[in-house]
């Protein structure tokens, strides 16, 4: 196919606009967690992957509720207090770049951040991810777009070739000694 039909055979998403049941295919198809908050913090709208990944919550009873309950944040769960009132929440990146982004309109692209979040079945786990925030207006209101991608098998795999690269180094030096 040459370059001018593939350009001409491209629908663009303004086109798409009025298609809701193919952007909400499209949104809770893709991998990435998509939540939408109010100013308060609290979720007002989230794709599927929020319930796969991280809440311990079923569906419609996550709205309203904090992000870091959402998530299932191990601070907000320990302390019984809600997101945004814990002892670790003026540290929690995400709640700080959200925040920023709702008061500047500047936007937060692809921050990492390592956090312990229990699962749906209680277990405690280290998470690690990537996340990317801008702030949005719709219908007079203005709200937060979270977009958080779990990078943890990853960043596992990672550390596993490491440890090898550095055994693997050991080994070199050991044997190139003898």
């Amino acid at each position: 196919m040459k370059r001018r039909e593939v350009a001409s055979s491209n629908v663009t998403f303004s086109l798409l606009k009025k298609n809701h049941e193919f952007l909400n295919a499209l949104i809770n198809d893709i991998g990435s967690c998509i939540l939408i908050l109010n100013k308060k913090m609290e979720l007002r709208a989230f794709n599927e992957p929020l319930k796969n990944l991280f809440s311990n919550f079923e569906g419609e009873a996550m709205l309203y509720m904090k992000c870091g309950e959402a998530l299932g944040c191990a601070h907000a769960v320990e302390e019984m207090k809600e997101c945004g009132q814990t002892t670790h929440c003026k540290h929690c990146e995400i709640r700080r770049d959200a925040l920023f982004a709702y008061t500047s309109g500047d936007a937060v692209f692809n921050r990492p951040i390592s956090r312990e979040f229990y699962t749906a079945d209680g277990k405690k786990v280290l998470k690690h991810l990537r996340y990317s925030i801008r702030s949005f207006r719709h219908n007079r209101g203005q709200y937060i777009m979270v977009i958080v991608n779990d990078v943890t098998q990853l960043m596992n795999q990672t550390k596993i070739i490491r440890e090898q690269e550095m055994r693997i180094t050991e080994l070199q030096s050991k044997y190139s000694n003898n």
